[in-house]
């Protein structure tokens, strides 16, 4: 296998968001849990996306998991590697963007890497190395308030260079629309100066395309699913890839039981939540209750055994910034994060364990949580269900997946993914 593209994910639906955006794109791909195992078996593909849980993990540990990952890719004759973030930047001042990035650029000799959040698609532009979601900086957005790494700051310049080893600099909106010669012109003379990294302005489909073919002169570059995108036309467009049609037939029905787990705080998911309430039973798990030692998930796992005969069910975790707030002030930050994740995870396998094979699951972490329990080692991508969210099917057993980052999808993203789980 030689891979056009390598990609290394931050987060499980961060990787199911760009291997979705890179098949749009004509790209074959397939998203893996983790770095895989030597005799794991993949159909031939152009990219292959590693799902990595190290957003929120110490940056040493983070960075020892990105360079496996990269060195697996990079055995498999990957020409670019994509170090692939959230596009809300997600990280605190201890990492994990810098560290990683710096990492990665240095294994490859690079004395510089093009980064950018952007995916003007999903209203994340960037403008002057300011992150904007939608009309707003970042900062004045609902999404500044993750549970784990709150985002305080929208410039991007600023926020890169406080995790970072060496100084950072801006590739602005006007060298931008000048191509992708005066991209590349410009990383250089940002090398000369001992920058390390470039926070790259894009505003408007076209910049991702510009800035992925600048990308492509170089073996690693940072950023969300927007510049997969880019790189990902780039490659098609240069002829390096010949593009495919995206796979929408993974197989026949699997039937059976569905559920829904939602560890998402965000706004999003939480309207989604209530939304779900009119089409099936939804339980939302005690965080007291379940700090204090009580077996909540147990209760919540009989719950939805009692129920899910009868048609799909939905356990949630998530809870409102002020309620999120209360616990972690009273259990701490960390300790009621695991808590939480480790309740969902057993939730999981414990209802894939009697019979459930349509699993929709919102939220990074829990995600992660989940799909690290249930030990499913890779992915291939089917029909989005929203934009950034494909289905998912299991390649080593009968198993439907959505992971979704806790900002995507519509109103009714819940119902929406189980119609494409036949």
């Amino acid at each position: 296998m030689t891979l056009a593209l390598g990609c290394i994910a931050d987060d499980y639906t961060g990787a199911s968001d760009l291997a979705n955006t890179l098949t749009k794109a004509g790209l074959r791909t397939v998203q893996t849990i983790g770095v895989p195992a030597d005799d794991l078996a993949l159909p031939e593909v152009d990219a292959v996306v590693v799902s990595l849980k190290s957003r929120s993990i110490p940056a040493e540990e983070a960075v020892a998991r990105s360079r496996e990952a990269a060195s697996w890719l990079n055995a498999r004759g990957a020409g670019h590697l994509l170090f692939k973030v959230c596009s809300t930047f997600d990280s605190t001042d201890a990492g994990n963007i810098g560290p990683v990035t710096d990492a990665l650029r240095e294994d490859a000799g690079e004395a510089i890497a093009l980064v950018t959040p952007a995916f003007p698609e999903t209203a994340r532009t960037v403008y002057l190395g300011h992150l904007f979601v939608g009309a707003v900086p970042l900062h004045e957005s609902p999404l500044k308030d993750h549970p784990l790494n709150p985002m305080r700051d929208s410039n991007l310049v600023r926020v890169l260079a406080r995790q970072s080893r060496g100084p950072v600099g801006l590739l602005d909106l006007a060298t931008v629309a000048h191509g992708a010669e005066a991209v590349s012109a410009r990383l250089d003379a940002l090398a000369r100066e001992g920058k390390g990294a470039a926070i790259a302005d894009a505003v408007l489909d076209r910049d991702l395309a510009v800035l992925g073919a600048a990308a492509l002169t170089r073996k690693v570059s940072t950023g969300a699913s927007g510049l997969g995108l880019g790189l990902a036309r780039a490659l098609v467009a240069s002829g390096r890839v010949a593009p495919a049609a995206a796979d929408t037939d993974l197989g026949g029905p699997i039937g059976g039981p569905a559920a829904c787990l939602a560890g998402s705080c965000s706004q999003a998911t939480l309207g989604q939540i209530a939304r779900a309430e009119a089409a099936m039973p939804v339980r939302r798990l005690d965080p007291a209750r379940l700090l204090a030692g009580e077996d909540e998930a147990g209760a919540a796992l009989a719950w939805a055994m009692e129920r899910i005969g009868d048609g799909p069910v939905l356990i949630a975790s998530s809870a409102g910034p002020d309620d999120v707030a209360a616990v972690q002030a009273r259990y701490g930050r960390d300790e009621a994060g695991h808590a939480i994740e480790a309740a969902m995870a057993r939730i999981a396998e414990g209802l894939v364990a009697n019979g459930v094979r349509r699993l929709v699951v919102a939220g990074g972490e829990t995600s992660g949580a989940v799909v690290d329990r249930l030990g499913l080692p890779a992915f291939r991508v089917g029909p989005e269900i929203a934009p950034g969210v494909p289905v998912l099917r299991t390649t080593d057993r009968d198993m439907w997946l959505a992971l979704k980052s806790g900002n995507f999808g519509g109103p009714d993203f819940f119902t929406d993914a189980l119609k494409l789980m036949p």
